[in-house]
């Protein structure tokens, strides 16, 4: 069995700070998408400002381990 690595002191729907900075212009649009996701168990959402798919914490956090990607939404202190 893999290791687990250990989550990050942040709720799973706020995304690492300097991965989408509170001043970002459409933060509460991304943030709505992540939710939106988050809640229903998805394993990511487009990203309104890029049009990427970007992976949600939820998605993140079942995997045990951080990829070392810098994922904005990396639940994991390994990637905070």
């Amino acid at each position: 069995m893999e290791p687990v690595d250990e989550r990050a002191p942040r709720e799973l729907t706020e995304p690492h700070p300097s991965r989408l900075p509170l001043d970002h212009p459409r933060r509460a649009q991304i943030l709505a998408a992540h939710d939106a996701a988050f809640e229903a168990g998805e394993a990511g959402y487009l990203d309104p400002d890029t049009g990427l798919f970007v992976l949600t914490a939820g998605f993140l956090a079942r995997r045990g381990t951080c990829c070392g990607r810098g994922c904005r939404h990396c639940p994991y202190t390994n990637g905070a």
